[in-house]
């Protein structure tokens, strides 16, 4: 029999009878195994201490830390300056990580996952000033004696993206209306510098866009209708406004350097304008899916009946509402034993329905706003959603888009796609 075949049927035994057939023990044997296999570069089979046990390593190692506290121990150095071969520690450790875990050099993964979870908080203890926020909500509240209480409801302005034949109508409709309140339903504001989507930096107009707000929204509606409440529900663009102020975000600079010194409220034009701003997400909170939960709690009851909210999840409170946030216009229809049959309205945005992010056809996209009526008393309710097109009908009166209204004509599509 020769010497190979011989060496290849102790393949198919058991390492003490391959050892017992070749008169050696069972170390030897499996030293000579070893010196068989292919190994590594890395691997210094000289070093390879087959005795050496799991706490034998790491005295190894603690024993190199020790003696240089000021050195970072590699994986690296130690193979190259201690006395044993990766093999010897790796059996064991799997990685030289937790090799130096399990040495007591380097922190535990419960450690570290401990030192992640309060640098998480701390990263975030700036924002909780802007908590102060919840106590806006009825700083220029308004009592109206009329039993029927008519509120206009606006979403997604998204500040110089609105479409201006939406904000033509939404402005005159207020005028004539003198509704007893407007509810602004979030994204008022836009903001891309803001934004998750990708701006170039030399478009920076902050400055621009927060006058725009205040000067073709705010202003008109405060000035054509004194006596109405406006409440600003906040959206989502309106927080990340407000934490990239907190975070003195590279957009900031630029956006202070015409409004300098400004607090949240001037910001927001709250008492220039006489503006509710309503909010109950808690602003100290980290991640993403967190904050959009915060989020769901900006909301508003009005007159015991409509339910106000800028995501879909309000109409889980089973009464008549709407939500914006979504820019697409669906009507939920449902029973509630009080009221009768009721809906729920989501609504259109009022900016151009186009965005280079957005397949804004196949979204489903849209443009429109509410008109709500209710008899405080008995709760007797009204919805009318006004569609807003080329053509807009509101009480009888036709409106219709203008050539100067046509933003994929008249550039504001371009300027539109380069902000986004």
């Amino acid at each position: 029999m020769s010497t190979n075949y011989k060496e290849h049927r102790q393949m198919f035994k058991t390492t003490q009878e391959a050892a017992l057939d070749l008169k050696m023990s069972v170390d030897d044997y499996r030293t000579k195994l070893r010196d068989q296999a292919e190994v590594p570069l890395s691997e210094n089979k000289a070093k390879f201490k087959p005795g050496w046990t799991k706490e034998d390593c790491i005295k190894e190692l603690k024993t190199m830390a020790e003696a240089e506290p000021e050195k970072i121990i590699t994986r690296n150095y130690f193979r190259n300056n201690s006395s044993i071969s990766e093999s010897t520690w790796n059996r064991y450790f799997g990685t030289f990580e937790e090799f130096k875990r399990q040495s007591g050099i380097k922190l535990t993964r419960q450690q570290h996952a401990l030192e992640r979870d309060i640098a998480k908080h701390v990263s975030v203890d700036h924002y909780r000033a802007l908590n102060e926020r919840h106590d806006w909500a009825e700083d220029y509240k308004r009592d109206h004696k009329t039993k029927w209480k008519t509120i206009l409801v606006g979403a997604d302005f998204h500040d110089t993206l609105c479409d201006p034949f939406f904000l033509r109508v939404f402005l005159e409709t207020a005028k004539r209306l003198q509704p007893t309140d407007i509810c602004l339903n979030g994204d008022v504001f836009d903001l891309a510098e803001f934004s998750v989507y990708y701006v170039d930096p030399r478009e920076f107009d902050a400055p621009g866009k927060v006058k725009f707000v205040w000067n073709n929204i705010f202003k008109p509606l405060r000035e054509s209708c004194p006596s109405a409440n406006i409440d600003l529900i906040e959206g989502n663009h309106e927080l990340r406004l407000l934490k990239s102020q907190q975070d003195n975000n590279p957009g900031v600079p630029i956006l202070l350097d015409e409004l300098h010194g400004m607090t949240t409220r001037e910001l927001l034009g709250l008492d220039r304008f006489e503006i509710n701003y309503i909010s109950n997400a808690n602003a100290g909170v980290f991640g993403k899916k967190i904050p959009k939960n915060e989020l769901k709690k900006n909301w508003k009851t009005y007159y015991n009946t409509f339910v106000a909210h800028h995501y879909p999840p309000g109409k889980k409170a089973n009464m008549p509402g709407w939500n914006g946030h979504h820019h697409k216009h669906i009507v939920w229809p449902f029973f509630n034993h009080d009221l009768g049959s009721c809906e729920w309205h989501q609504l259109g945005a009022g900016h151009i329905v186009e965005a280079s992010y957005c397949d804004a056809q196949l979204a489903g996209w849209g443009n429109g706003f509410l008109i709500a009526h209710v008899n405080k008393d008995t709760r007797s309710h009204i919805m009318e959603y006004i569609q807003v097109t080329d053509a807009a009908c509101i009480g009888g009166k036709y409106y219709f888009r203008t050539e100067k209204e046509n933003w994929k004509k008249n550039g504001l599509y371009n300027d539109y796609k380069k902000t986004n």
